[in-house]
This record gives C-alpha cells, sequence and structure tokens, in this order.
C-alpha cells in the first residue's frame, strides 16, 4: 500500500525546484523507424549504468480468467530464447559485476540490469534477444508456475493486510481492471498454461510497445548506436486496441470484510480520485498529493502525530494518493488498532483528520514544512542511478514524459492552502468511499515448506 509517502513525482519535482538545477538536454531521447523509443540520461558520477526495458503493458491489459500472466510472463522472460538455455541471462549479467531483476505493476513491466559502464552493449543485447527470441519449454512452465503461485501465497494469502488491500480494490472497482491484483487471482493461476504466456509475449513485447532507458556514465550517441544495432532490425508489430474501461459512478459507501488469522485488525478506507492526464490542468491532483503529505507525508504529520503518538487509536497508520497511473486513482487512508481500541475508533479517528481539513484547512506555515519535508526526503534519490531510470521509465509508461518535469514542479510549487482543503471537501464523501476490515482469526504458528527457485 501506498501510504507513508508521497508519489515519486511529486518529491522529485519539488527537489529539483529546489536546487534551481540548470536546464540541460539531459536525459537525450530518441526513436527507432520500428516505434522503439531509446532515452539515455549520462551521469558520469560513477562508473555505473542502469539499463532498463519497459513494455507498456500490464495487468490492466488483462481480460477476466487470466489474471497474473503479465507477471507469469515476467518470470518466463528468464527462462530461456533461442541461444541462451534457461537462467543463463542472469549468469551473464552477474558475470559482469552486475545486478537484474523485474517487475510488473498495473501498468507496465519492466526488466533491468545494472552493471559496471563498459559493459552497457552487452546487456543491450540480451535485453534485445528476448524481446524477440523467448523460447520456453513446457516443463521450465510448469515448474515456474508453482513459483508463482508460492509467491502468491507467501506475499498475499500469508499476510492479512495483503489480502485487505487485495479485497479494498476489488470493493473499490467493480468494472475497472484494477480491481484483480497484479499477481493474479490462484483460480486462474492453477488454469494457466505456457501457451497463455506464449500468447501475452507475442502480443505485447515488440519495439512499438517498449522505451529503453538508460542511465549512468555513458556516451548517449554511443548508446543510442549500441540499441539501433541490438533492436533496429526488429519490426514493428499491429498491437491490439485498447478500450479505456471508465468505472461506473458510486451511488453509497461500500464495505467488505476480510477474515484471517492475525493478531490485530486492520481498515483501509479508499475515496475515487482524479488521475493526472493534463500536466498542466489537473490541478486538484497536486493538491490530493500535497494533502497526502500533510496527513502522513513524514514523522510529524498529522495522523502520526494526532492519532498514533497522540491519541495512541492506532499502533500504525497512514494515507496515501498517487494520481499518475494509465487508469483510475484512489486516496487511501489505513490503520490497526492499539490494544483495547477497535477498528470503528481507527475510523473515527482518520476520518476525524480529514474532517478537519475540510472545516479549518492547513495554514500557509504548515504547507510549507510540507514541502520542506518532501523535498528532504527525497534528495537521496538524485544520487541513485535507479531512481533516476524508475522515474524516466515510469513516466514514460503511463504515457507522460520525463520534459513534464518543469512544469509539473510550477504546479506543485503553486499548490495553495486554500486548494488542500477544496480537495478535502470535495473528494472525501460516503459516496464514493470503500472500507475493507481485517477480521483477525486465530494465528498457527505452523512452518510451511517453501518452493525454491523465485527470484524476487
Amino acid at each position: 500500500m501506498k501510504h507513508g509517502r508521497v508519489s515519486v513525482g511529486l518529491g522529485l519535482a519539488l527537489l529539483a525546484g529546489s536546487l534551481s538545477l540548470p536546464a540541460v538536454a539531459n536525459p537525450f531521447e530518441t526513436t527507432l523507424e520500428n516505434g522503439l523509443k531509446v532515452i539515455v540520461k549520462e551521469d558520469r558520477r560513477a562508473p555505473s549504468v542502469v539499463n532498463m526495458v519497459w513494455y507498456r503493458v500490464g495487468a490492466i491489459d488483462e481480460i477476466d480468467g487470466s489474471t497474473g500472466v503479465a507477471h507469469v510472463l515476467e518470470h518466463m522472460m528468464f527462462k530461456g530464447t533461442d541461444t541462451l538455455p534457461a537462467g543463463e541471462f542472469n549468469k551473464r549479467v552477474a558475470a559482469m559485476g552486475g545486478r537484474d531483476n523485474a517487475f510488473t505493476s498495473q501498468d507496465y513491466t519492466a526488466y533491468f540490469q545494472q552493471v559496471p559502464s563498459d559493459r552497457i552493449g552487452d546487456v543491450i543485447g540480451l535485453e534485445a534477444d528476448r524481446m524477440r527470441h523467448l523460447n520456453f519449454s513446457d516443463a521450465e512452465f510448469a515448474k515456474e508456475i508453482e513459483v508463482v503461485k508460492e509467491e502468491r501465497r507467501l506475499r498475499t494469502d500469508d499476510k492479512p493486510h495483503s489480502l485487505v488491500y487485495e479485497q479494498l480494490m476489488a470493493t473499490a472497482f467493480i468494472a475497472h481492471p484494477y480491481r484483480r491484483p497484479v499477481i493474479g487471482w490462484m483460480t486462474d493461476l492453477d488454469r494457466m498454461s505456457a501457451d497463455d504466456a506464449r500468447n501475452w509475449y507475442k502480443t505485447w513485447y515488440a519495439p512499438n510497445n517498449a522505451t529503453v532507458v538508460v542511465v549512468g556514465d555513458v556516451d548517449h550517441d554511443a548508446v543510442f548506436a549500441q540499441v539501433r544495432a541490438a533492436f533496429g532490425g526488429f519490426k514493428a508489430e499491429t498491437l491490439p486496441a485498447r478500450r479505456t474501461i471508465v468505472e461506473p459512478d458510486q451511488s453509497g459507501p461500500r464495505r467488505s470484510v476480510v477474515r484471517a488469522p492475525a493478531e490485530l485488525p486492520y481498515v483501509a478506507m479508499a475515496w475515487r480520485a482524479p488521475t493526472l492526464r493534463d500536466v498542466g490542468k489537473d490541478r486538484d491532483v497536486y493538491a490530493l498529493q500535497v494533502l497526502a503529505a500533510v496527513l502522513d507525508g513524514h514523522e510529524g504529520a498529522r495522523i502520526q502525530k494526532h492519532i498514533v503518538r497522540g491519541s495512541q487509536v492506532a499502533v500504525s497508520a497512514g494515507a496515501g494518493f498517487d494520481g499518475t497511473s494509465r487508469g483510475e486513482s484512489v486516496f487511501i487512508v489505513d490503520g490497526t488498532p492499539s490494544r483495547g481500541k477497535t477498528v470503528a475508533d481507527v475510523e473515527a479517528a482518520l476520518l476525524a483528520e480529514i474532517q478537519a481539513v475540510q472545516k479549518d484547512g492547513v495554514s500557509p506555515e504548515e504547507l510549507g514544512r510540507v514541502k520542506a519535508q518532501v523535498i528532504a526526503g527525497q534528495v537521496y534519490k538524485r544520487d541513485s542511478l535507479m531512481g533516476q531510470a524508475m522515474e524516466i521509465g515510469a513516466m514514460d509508461a503511463i504515457g507522460m514524459s520525463w520534459k513534464d518535469d518543469e512544469r509539473m514542479i510550477e504546479m506543485l510549487r503553486s499548490v495553495t492552502a486554500e486548494e488542500v482543503q477544496s480537495v478535502a471537501q470535495r473528494y472525501f464523501s460516503d459516496e464514493t468511499l470503500s472500507v475493507a476490515v481485517l477480521e483477525p482469526l486465530p494465528v498457527e504458528n505452523k512452518p510451511r515448506t517453501r518452493i525454491a527457485g523465485a527470484r524476487h
């Protein structure tokens, strides 16, 4: 869950604005004739480089009955090509002194390596090979699907808060694809075949549906040439039409209950909220990001100060809102009651903090402190090659651009206390509220044998 922090975009944008960074033509961007976009940011502070390939496809593109296939294909991308046996990709990156992995989200799937900068051409070649020449056996799929199912057990089924979040999304959305978990429903994983993963690969893994992002001690012209040599011979593919799913209006509060073994109860609450589409006009998104920071953006924020340390109604609580995605957005608050307190007590305390902003707003001084805290908390990201590559790639994958940064800086830094109070008043009503509650069952401390082989 995204509570306890504001979006990456908000933090980096405020940071950039605070440092008055000079305007330079870096990153550098080009697009090959086959539609592959390439973005290179030169950062010569260390002889290292991050290489990422972002595919603009994720769980949002799945259909009912095949949930989890985007994530399963991510696993299978390490299981061999026409020329490399299963597992060889990882071995070659490790032999370079590097590290690699991948991740799948609702909106995209991404693969990365961090290696010494003189090996950038090698990892570009490895990624090109598996973009077009993936070749895994039914036997490899049969083994890996069990790894994925075990991952679901460990990360969701055995974690009560994850079960609640999964149920919260299935409650807040009845039509939109975000109602489905990225890892998939276990019933769909049980029925998935190797051909399901192969068809996903053939449908979506094409140069015109991908972006290569390289950040580090490199020359952009040299990288452009290496990418063109490795990927340039691939043909663009006709991609399926993507229909935008619009969630129907909600006509009243929705509640759901999860019963699972746990020490304490837990509650998560979500309100429908806008998503950033027009960088220069969607001011409510920026104001909601700032509101999330007011509630839970730093140790002195209101939820920590009043609910956790003050009244001690909750042992932990938070708030979060991103607003940058391909789909629709929600604003979430959540909390775990302290001993002797109830879920109802936590709900009331969280609502009271929102109502206080609705009634009294935030002072200019508090707004200034929030922005200063956000900036301080994000400074380290400018020292991370991976952080920079993640920001560039994620923005591109959802249809935005690193070029939007300056405008986002202007918008975020111009958010007023009146705008924060206004969004608090307009977006937090019972009509758009969904609640998921954890009702604890007795905990059985039985160790379970884990399946070996999971990469991440």
